[in-house]
């Protein structure tokens, strides 16, 4: 397991994805200790992105949900999610009755 670097400090990146193809990633190098609210205030996104939209975004680490208070370790990556929009299983189900069984031309 990785730990903080002799300087005292950890690397981590965070990341969102606002839309298709549009990444917003930045990497920071904060106080041994820190939480993900400390990332988010020291990155700037607060004022880039605003305090509504924040409070609307889940943020997790390597994919798994955690809170604001969750403390950093070396090379963590904060992701900020977005709900969804419609269930996964839901959405299979609505393609099936707009598509149907895709069948192959016929020759």
């Amino acid at each position: 397991m990785a730990s903080a670097d002799t300087s005292g400090t950890v690397r981590v990146e965070l990341v969102y994805a606002d839309a298709p193809h549009a990444l917003m990633q930045q990497a920071l190098s904060l106080p041994a200790g820190a939480t993900v609210g400390e990332a988010l205030r020291a990155s700037g996104w607060v004022e880039t992105l605003g305090e509504a939209l924040l409070q609307t975004l889940q943020p997790a680490l390597w994919g798994r949900v955690c809170g604001l208070d969750t403390v950093l370790r070396e090379r963590d990556r904060v992701e900020l999610t977005r709900p969804l929009k419609v269930d996964p299983k839901e959405a299979r189900r609505q393609r099936y009755r707009r598509d149907g069984i895709k069948r192959a031309p016929r020759a």
